[in-house]
């Protein structure tokens, strides 16, 4: 059965920033979840090749070869199906633009066939199954030739120029047509509630209306892409923010960390993790790459959702929540599914909720002092609640945590915990002095002091002249890369240029990507080549200055990625193929931040100085660069 399933690789993304859709290059939708990116799925034959359910549109003939791309500068599919002298152009969509309301559930997945040569013999077939493949739908045949699939609190409405009719004992939709230059056929399939179909509150748009929506969707796509290229954003980076824009939840402003759950990392099940949700970590770093590229409104939708969220006091602060705010996320196992491949368990929900990772605090504050640089001081309201940030940072900075990786086994001092929790302190203490905010600055101040001499004696290897993973240990950690980054020390010190070229010698697998590291996790299984590592790296050389080397990095790990530009989160070199939830917000956010490290490195560039609030323009990189120029 694993052979049934193709590659990740094989997929690509439509959203609508509510949810989102992979589409496989045959033209089938094998993964699909609604009304939102955490609901339960409705297409889901990623996760159970015979239950999950699908919805494909595709020749008959079994020989046509596929080629596609995305419409310009959008997130609108394009497949086209050759054969001979045959040719139709498969368009998909999920209709935007974006509802502000998360009242409004109808999501509305568009598929529309265009003939252009010859005639093609097209067939479709739409088997929905309800909450992860759990619940077979009840069928019905409305006028107009529309069918309702109701399973549950879901429905689908369906509804397409094919001719569908029920099949299998009435638990999925199929029909056939044939389509010649210049023909159309569409395909419509909209999440409603049940209750509205019984009351017959829905209506099928005209196929001409549909095709008006379509044609609004591209535009609305083309026309916030163009805010980046008026910003001077180029190809490498406009699809990784499309990407990153796509898994924003438009009514929260909450940004999911990925479109999927539980695709394996490795076979054994160990590492199958629900990534539909929003960290604090990846989606900080997500709004400071969209912010970089111009996307402020982003930006400041994902500062005012953790602010509501943590209702104002970090006691409250969670590292993970549901995209709608929720705080509860227990993670079980859906044991009907058999997972991709055959390698389950299906996992929803995320324990990791429940874990301590300090660096939470200071991924806020520092987002806050960057937000300042660009012209937006925190408020009184706001500056309450970033004093509370510090405070914790500070009281809590002495214990183990579970750190950025999300550590499974036992806790551990990491120093990129603690690197963050200086940043809290330093960035908290900038804040106050610029702002002529009240804040205990002596306190704020010598507890910076205390941290960064911890971080630099316990955290550092004096011997080899290297940071490392935690205290106490001489194992390297591609975390310790995002030192500089938080203005923990210069890009150039000369510690950060030996850690850089230890972690690229010591962490980097036989497929020329990095990994974490290579230490026991408290997990059983190999750890794959982790795709934002080789990103940082990436960054790092080229702020030292070293461009073809970086650039021989930055290549490697694009070279990961599908042919249309989509990242997963880890890479199996054995394989040569991505594993692990698809695609990742943490690598299009990394890969944004290395895209313009080269750019702004290379010689010629015509890019402006950083960004106000950007790691290379901080304060601290700026008297670290005095520090060496006087040296």
């Amino acid at each position: 059965m694993s052979e049934t399933y193709p590659p990740l690789a094989d997929y690509a993304l439509i959203g609508d920033c509510h949810t989102a859709a992979l589409v496989s290059s045959s033209g089938s939708v094998d993964w699909m979840c609604a009304p939102r990116f955490d609901s339960g799925s409705c297409f889901g034959r990623l996760l159970d090749w015979e239950g999950g359910g699908h919805c494909e549109v595709a020749p008959l003939d079994g020989r046509s070869e596929p080629s596609r791309r995305y419409v310009d500068d959008t997130l609108v599919l394009e497949t086209v199906f050759k054969a001979d002298d045959r040719e139709a152009a498969l368009v998909d969509c999920l209709v935007g633009p974006p509802a502000g309301d998360r009242s409004d559930e109808r999501r509305l997945l568009l598929r529309l066939v265009e003939g252009r040569r010859g005639a093609v013999r097209l067939r479709v077939d739409v088997a929905p199954r309800f909450d992860y493949g759990q619940i077979e739908p009840w069928i019905r045949h409305h006028e107009g030739g529309v069918y309702s699939a109701t399973g549950g609190d879901d429905a689908l409405l369906v509804w397409s120029e094919a001719g569908l009719e029920p099949v299998d004992d009435g638990s999925r939709l199929r029909g056939e047509m044939t389509i010649r230059p210049g023909e159309r056929l569409r395909l419509l399939v909209t999440y409603q509630r049940p209750e509205e179909i019984d009351a017959g509150a829905w209506e099928v748009p005209e196929p001409t209306e549909l095709d008006r929506r379509l044609e609004e969707t591209v535009e609305w796509w083309r026309e916030w892409a163009e805010r980046l290229r008026a910003g001077g954003t180029d190809d490498d980076a406009l699809r990784s923010a499309l990407v990153l824009k796509a898994l924003a939840y438009e009514p929260t402003g909450a940004i999911t960390a990925a479109a999927t759950t539980s695709l394996p990392i490795a076979p054994n099940g160990a590492r199958n993790w629900d990534y539909r949700y929003s960290w604090i970590r990846d989606s900080v770093l997500a709004s400071r790459s969209l912010a970089e590229l111009g996307c402020e409104r982003e930006a400041d939708a994902f500062r005012r959702f953790i602010e509501r969220c943590a209702a104002g006091k970090a006691e409250d602060l969670r590292i993970v929540y549901g995209i709608g705010g929720e705080r509860r996320m227990e993670e079980r196992e859906v044991t009907d599914l058999e997972g991709w491949r055959g390698h389950g368990p299906v996992r929803v929900g995320n324990e990791a909720a429940s874990q301590t990772q300090l660096d939470a605090c200071g991924q806020l504050v520092d987002q806050s002092w960057r937000w300042h640089q660009r012209g937006h001081p925190p408020d009184d309201d706001y500056w309450r609640f970033l004093v509370t940030l510090v405070d914790s940072a500070i009281e809590r900075w002495r214990r183990p945590d579970a750190g950025i990786w999300e550590w499974r086994g036992e806790a551990k001092h990491f120093v990129h915990s603690k690197a963050l929790c200086w940043a809290a302190a330093d960035r908290g203490l900038r804040l106050a002095e610029e702002c002529g905010l009240e804040a205990p600055v002596r306190r704020w101040r010598e507890a910076r002091d205390e941290i960064r001499a911890a971080i630099e004696s316990e955290g550092y290897d004096a011997e080899r002249g290297v940071f490392v993973q935690a205290f106490g240990v001489r194992d390297l950690d591609a975390a310790v890369l995002r030192l500089p980054m938080v203005g923990f020390l210069d890009f150039r010190d000369e510690r950060m240029m030996r850690t850089a070229d230890a972690v690229m010698d010591e962490l980097t697998d036989e497929s020329g990507l990095l990994r974490r590291y290579r230490v026991d996790d408290g997990l059983p299984g190999p750890d794959a080549a982790f795709l934002p590592c080789s990103f940082w790296l990436a960054e790092v050389l080229a702020r030292q200055g070293r461009d073809e080397v970086a650039r021989r990095v930055f290549d490697r790990a694009v070279g990961a990625g599908s042919d249309l530009g989509l990242f997963s989160e880890e890479y199996d070199a054995d394989a040569g193929e991505p594993v692990g939830n698809f695609p990742q917000a943490m690598t299009h956010l990394s890969h944004i931040a290395a895209v313009l490290a080269l750019d702004e490195s290379s010689p010629g560039s015509k890019r402006r100085e950083r960004l106000p609030g950007s790691q290379a323009g901080s304060p601290e990189t700026k008297e670290h660069r005095k520090e060496l120029a006087d040296v």
